[in-house]
């Protein structure tokens, strides 16, 4: 009898543990990429995992030396998330638009993966029908690259390059790294040209799922948790009219950047709070993994930005991960610009608390949480 109850429960278990592996929307996705999904899911209740794009590439006065890290520098972690940027891979270029080469690229993702963090990706890909750039909104792009269009081909070639990409990330075992891939992010603003005036919302879905389809179908690229990706919204109904299906997403994300001075907190938290509220609605709804997919306040001016605005905006949530955008430097001779501070800025100080509490995971715990492991 007891036999009989232990049998039960592990078969019992292991349905469990494959029905939950079967929400990942490629249902051919790696074992690395299928765990990472189920454990992304466990691990927001324990945590925000802190991120930082280009991170390891480049930050305020400096560029590609070995171990450097503004997040470091001012937190004394890394941080548990690196988001990266394939814009230009496209043109067959050497380095994509922020000036990052794709070959160190490549070499900074293995080597976070080796340490047990969470890789995470966005295309600011040309503008297909025009030949100029992401920012360029040409009516009818869109049409213009979905199947019968007059871009289609062109399109295909660029997500072959993707593909090739996505395919060369390898881990120690040879295994393919996972990767979180956000396309057509910020699809509810109108600044690039996949954005809400130039398409339908029809058009942006059928977009979506074409890519997906493409890349696991046509090329075997079984290594992305794919992310769903707005700009601010301001109801649920907001967030969904492009939503391309549960069976095209993972991730459900969205951007906000606080602009302003000191005046802008209040509102700040107000509005990030109300959407992160909407957001865990949608993903518990649909069983996807929420994240805050980019967020800042550049060269933040505040000197307790971080644990009086930051963390108090995202205290009562349960999400997987934040990514701070870039700190691109120095632009002009009246411009820096940056997100997270390095060391020695004003804000420094209260990043460090910030990267101490609880709420929040640096590389360290990720680490320690095994990710890519049962």
């Amino acid at each position: 009898m007891k036999k009989g109850i232990v049998c039960f429960c592990l078969a019992g278990a292991m349905l469990l543990r494959l029905s939950v592996f079967a929400q990942t929307a490629d249902k051919q996705a790696t074992k690395e990429t299928k765990l990472l999904f189920v454990n992304l899911q466990k691990q927001k209740n324990n945590g925000i995992m802190f991120g930082h794009q280009d991170d390891l590439a480049y930050g305020v006065g400096w560029k590609y030396q070995p171990g450097r890290s503004d997040v470091k520098e001012s937190s004394e972690q890394y941080p548990a998330v690196y988001g990266w940027e394939l814009g230009r891979l496209e043109l067959d270029a050497p380095v994509n638009l922020d000036g990052v080469p794709f070959k160190k690229m490549k070499g900074y993702i293995r080597e976070v993966y080796k340490k047990g963090s969470v890789i995470t990706i966005s295309w600011h890909v040309n503008n297909p029908l025009t030949g100029k750039t992401a920012w360029d909104p040409a009516p009818g792009t869109v049409a213009a690259i979905l199947p019968g269009g007059e871009k289609n081909q062109l399109y295909t070639t660029w997500l072959d390059k993707v593909a090739a990409f996505m395919l060369d990330l390898k881990g120690p075992k040879g295994e393919l790294i996972p990767v979180i891939f956000r396309p057509f992010h910020e699809l509810n603003g109108s600044w690039f040209w996949w954005g809400k005036s130039h398409c339908t919302p029809d058009q942006l879905k059928q977009l979506y799922r074409f890519t997906e389809t493409y890349l696991r179908d046509k090329k075997n690229v079984h290594n992305l948790l794919y992310a769903y990706n707005t700009d601010r919204f301001a109801t649920e109904e907001e967030y969904l009219e492009r939503y391309p299906g549960d069976d095209f997403v993972d991730v459900i994300g969205f951007d906000i950047y606080q602009k302003g001075d000191i005046l802008a907190n209040d509102p700040f938290i107000a509005e990030t709070d109300r959407s992160l509220t909407m957001l865990e609605k949608i993903a518990a709804a649909k069983t996807k993994i929420p994240a805050l997919t980019e967020f800042g306040y550049n060269a933040v001016p505040d000197a307790a930005w971080w644990t009086n605005v930051f963390a108090r905006a995202l205290k009562n949530h349960a999400i997987a991960y934040a990514l701070a955008w870039r700190n691109a430097g120095q632009k002009s001779a009246e411009e820096t610009e940056f997100y997270v501070p390095y060391k020695g800025q004003l804000s420094a100080t209260d990043f460090k608390r910030l990267a101490l509490m609880n709420q929040f995971i640096f590389e360290n715990k990720a680490r320690k949480n095994k990710l890519y492991q049962q």
